[in-house]
């Protein structure tokens, strides 16, 4: 199993290509579902959950081809891919493959609206919280789904196919809103769905969704309408930049000081995070290449923070913030709101000799000067990355394990830090 080992207390300069976003990728490749016809995807990350996804839509019948190098690429371009579901051929998604990723579960979207059936694994995922499909299922039961709980399974029907509804969420759910905006596009009639999720890749599949000639208004807003439409057809889409990513890469210079480019970030994707950090001490700048960060000299400021949905502080920044204000000079809050037990990461950070304490869904950090590096064990995607930040300024050697969970999110991370001067490197065993 790999790790990754971390000499901290170098700085980070030069620049960080940001890739593709993950969050946008999953359930663009998911979109492909919906058509008949060829979904080019363009600027996809090359990540463990992005291949698991082809393998899960294999088992569907798609076929995925990815295109190699063109003249012109750049560095770390993501890559296309070309996702053809012209046959869809079983309409199960087994427990082995769904297991080990939640966004695996949101094809039951289109192969509901475009087959009228599905047979999919309740999911798995990160260990972060119950995050419940029940607000799934009742989005699919408003569009007239008949569902049923067998044995571990979600399995929905619908005889004459869906048909347009009004749905409205009791709380902001991502993935139940991917999930009903995709199952509408093919419904008869109008479907209008409230308290949406607002977030950027929302707005993303939507764009790639109306070039596919589905009809989908308001997404970006917390009311999305659909006029659902017979069939839709092949399209081009390039997935948006990853601003989690950026937000992580941000963070890490403000830990260990420097000036890095992040090209190709956009400022408005992750803005509630840039205002988090230019509290904390950082100086950040928008140019024509993305947004460049950097702290040179001046000492980390603390900061009190709650995650929210989008546009406030993004949930999966969290345990990164945190690492960062481990070296505060003076006492930080950051409450999460949005899912339990997304404290994981409190324990590993406490091994550098961070001072953390809890108090329900608030976490009191008082910074310290120093930082030792030890061995540390990733226990989700965002915890993993917050135990690089912290090796990074920590004094001596980290070791992280269980890097696996890294893969899932971070395009070639160690590569992208070392090319701006931190001494990181994977170790296979």
């Amino acid at each position: 199993m790999d790790r990754i080992r971390i000499t901290g207390g170098r700085k980070l300069n030069g620049i960080i290509p940001i890739s593709g976003a993950k969050n946008a990728a999953l359930p663009l490749m998911i979109a492909g579902l919906l058509s008949e016809e060829t979904l080019i995807l363009d600027n996809v990350p090359r990540l463990a959950d992005v291949a698991q996804l082809q393998r899960i839509l294999g088992n569907h019948g798609v076929d995925i081809m990815s295109a190699g190098k063109r003249t012109g690429d750049r560095e770390y371009q993501g890559q296309t891919l070309h996702i053809f579901a012209a046959d869809i051929i079983d309409t199960t998604a087994p427990y082995e493959l769904v297991s080990r990723m939640r966004a695996s579960f949101w094809v039951i979207a289109p192969l509901l609206a475009r087959m009228h059936e599905a047979r999919v694994s309740l999911p798995g995922g990160c260990a972060i919280g119950t995050r419940p499909v029940d607000l799934l299922i009742m989005a699919l039961e408003k569009l007239g789904a008949d569902i049923a709980i067998d044995s571990g399974y979600v399995v929905a029907k619908a005889a004459g196919g869906l048909k347009g509804a009004a749905i409205d969420f009791s709380k902001v759910t991502v993935s139940g809103t991917h999930v009903a905006m995709m199952a509408a596009t093919l419904a008869k009639g109008t479907t209008i769905i409230t308290n949406a999720a607002c977030e950027p890749e929302i707005a993303d599949v939507a764009r790639c969704l109306n070039k596919m000639g589905a009809r989908v208004s308001g997404a970006g807003t917390p009311r999305i309408s659909i006029e659902g439409v017979e069939k839709l057809h092949g399209a081009r889409h390039t997935v948006l930049p990853d601003r989690i990513e950026a937000g992580t890469y941000a963070m890490a210079v403000a830990m260990t000081g420097g000036d890095v480019q992040l090209a190709g970030a956009r400022p408005e994707l992750l803005q509630s995070a840039l205002d988090v950090l230019t509290q904390a001490g950082a100086e950040i700048s928008v140019n024509d290449e993305g947004i460049r960060i950097a702290r040179n000299g001046a000492g980390i400021r603390p900061v009190k923070v709650s995650t929210a949905p989008f546009p406030g502080f993004p949930t999966d920044l969290q345990a990164q913030l945190m690492a960062l204000m481990i070296q505060a000079e003076g006492s930080s809050e950051i409450t999460e709101t949005i899912f339990e037990n997304r404290f994981m990461h409190v324990q590993e950070l406490a091994r550098f000799g961070a001072r953390i304490s809890l108090d329900g869904e608030t976490a009191t950090i008082d910074g310290i000067a120093r930082l030792r590096g030890a061995p540390v064990m990733a226990t989700d995607l965002r915890a993993s990355v917050s135990l690089v930040i912290a090796g990074l300024a920590a004094e001596g050697e980290t070791m992280v394990n269980r890097v696996y969970h890294l893969d899932r999110g971070f395009e070639r991370l160690e590569e992208k830090l070392s090319a701006c001067g931190a001494s990181i490197q994977r170790i296979s065993d």
